[in-house]
């Protein structure tokens, strides 16, 4: 038995009826860890157990952390996980729940892996929370679901931080023979290494992230991302952190589930006012990738000061 489960997928009747498309939905919030990531995280702990590795040490901004906590729970095998300043609370009480220990290093996810990288000694692994093939597979598994259940779709919607996400769909699309089907990438200002780089021609580091949506805090995408991006038909857009939060909230009101910013901004591309971002699509799969890190309260508050801060720069 893998370590994440099949989840739910549907069609969405509110966003439907919002966007006049046919709009499928994958639950990915409903993961035990509460987002994807153990798709790809399970499946490379489990290989790192097979190699007879007896601790597993993580870098994260939330949901990897969280997902290498249960994994190394589930296999009786201790977990570190090294966060930066930004996690939230809550996301550092998940980790912690699942019987990890936390370190707390750094101000961007970059400070935390380099200290969790200096931790490593033979008998240790390193989880990457987004940058390794192992991974890629594993999150390729999603689409197999979707296949195996005979949903018509003709895009996906995804969120963007280091690539996994996007390394895992395009994976699954290739190896299902749907390799045409395009992949609409979606990030948020001030989190948009992908979007810069795709613009550039060549892999862009941000100096910092200034987006609320903390779990899409990469610098820098992952390689295999980038080169994704060139050889897939992958389509950046950058939404507002303001649309993500919004998106949160309206999610949480048509369908009860309370998700991250980060998944909202995969969500803004179809509740957001500017339907130009699906407008070639007639029935999109949205990848609703996660939720264990924020609180209600928190996106509220956050909603409040993105739109304080709009509103002052358009005076």
């Amino acid at each position: 038995m893998p370590l994440h489960i099949e989840t739910p997928l549907f069609q969405s009747r509110p966003l439907s009826i919002l966007s006049g498309k046919s709009v499928w939905l994958k639950f990915e919030a409903l993961q035990p860890s509460g987002s994807f990531k153990i798709r790809g995280i399970g499946a490379l702990c489990e290989e790192y157990a097979r190699q007879g590795k007896t601790r597993f040490i993580s870098s994260s901004g939330g949901n990897a952390g969280i997902a290498a906590a249960y994994a190394g729970r589930k296999l009786s095998i201790p977990v570190t996980v090294v966060v930066p300043e930004t996690t939230t609370m809550k996301a550092k009480a998940l980790i912690e729940q699942e019987g990890a220990t936390v370190i707390v290093h750094g101000a961007s996810w970059m400070e935390a892996n380099a200290l969790a990288q200096s931790m490593l000694d033979a008998s240790s692994a390193f989880v990457h929370p987004f940058d390794n093939p192992t991974m890629w597979p594993g999150h390729a598994t999603m689409i197999d679901e979707v296949v195996r259940a005979e949903a018509s779709f003709d895009s996906v919607i995804v969120s963007v931080g280091g690539g996994g996400l996007l390394s895992g769909v395009v994976e699954g699309l290739r190896r299902n023979g749907l390799g045409h089907i395009p992949v609409v990438a979606i990030e948020t200002e001030g989190a948009d290494s992908l979007a810069r780089s795709v613009q550039a021609g060549v892999q862009i580091e941000l100096d910092a992230i200034t987006s609320v949506a903390t779990s899409l805090g990469a610098k820098r995408v992952c390689t295999n991302a980038f080169e994704v991006s060139r050889s897939h038909d992958v389509r950046c857009h950058v939404v507002s952190d303001l649309e993500a939060l919004e998106a949160c909230e309206n999610f949480l009101h048509d369908h009860r589930v309370l998700v991250e910013p980060a998944c909202g901004a995969t969500l803004a591309a179809i509740y957001s006012r500017n339907q130009s971002i699906i407008a070639d699509f007639k029935a999109p799969l949205a990848i609703v990738c996660g939720g264990a890190t924020a609180t209600h309260e928190q996106i509220q508050e956050w909603r409040a000061k993105a739109a304080a801060a709009q509103s002052e720069r358009s005076h």
